[in-house]
C-alpha cells in the first residue's frame, strides 16, 4: 500500500529536522562544496558531519560526487533553496509578530 502523502510529507520534514543539515543546506545554496569546507563551516565532529551528510545523501536531496580522494556535495535541485528562502520568510513573518506583540506588552501598563 503506498504512503499518503502527508505521511512522505511528514518524513520529508522530519529528514530536514536537524540543525546540522538545515546549516549544510544553506552553504550548499552558494554551490558545490568539498566535505573539507564543510567541515570547516559547520564546525562539528567529522563523524557527526558524515552522519548528516549521509541522511541528506539517501533521501536524494543532495548529491556527491568524488574528485579524486575528495567527495563534493551539491544541492539535487534549485527546490531545496527556494524552500529554504521559504522557511526564512516565515520566520521572519513570525519574529515579527512576536516583536510587535513584546513592544505592546512594554508600553501597556502592568
Amino acid at each position: 500500500m503506498p504512503v499518503p502523502l502527508y505521511q512522505a510529507k511528514a518524513e520529508f520534514f522530519r529528514m530536514l529536522g536537524h540543525p546540522v543539515r538545515i546549516r549544510v543546506l544553506e552553504l550548499l545554496q552558494d554551490g558545490p562544496r568539498a566535505v573539507r569546507e564543510l567541515l570547516a563551516e559547520v564546525e562539528v565532529e567529522p563523524s557527526s558531519l558524515s552522519a548528516q551528510l549521509a541522511v541528506l545523501r539517501r533521501s536524494g536531496i543532495v548529491t556527491a560526487t568524488r574528485e579524486g580522494s575528495t567527495v563534493v556535495y551539491a544541492l539535487a535541485g534549485a527546490d531545496v533553496a527556494d524552500l529554504l528562502g521559504a522557511a526564512r520568510r516565515i520566520l521572519t513573518e513570525l519574529l515579527a509578530g512576536r516583536n510587535e506583540l513584546l513592544v505592546q506588552l512594554r508600553e501597556e501598563p502592568a
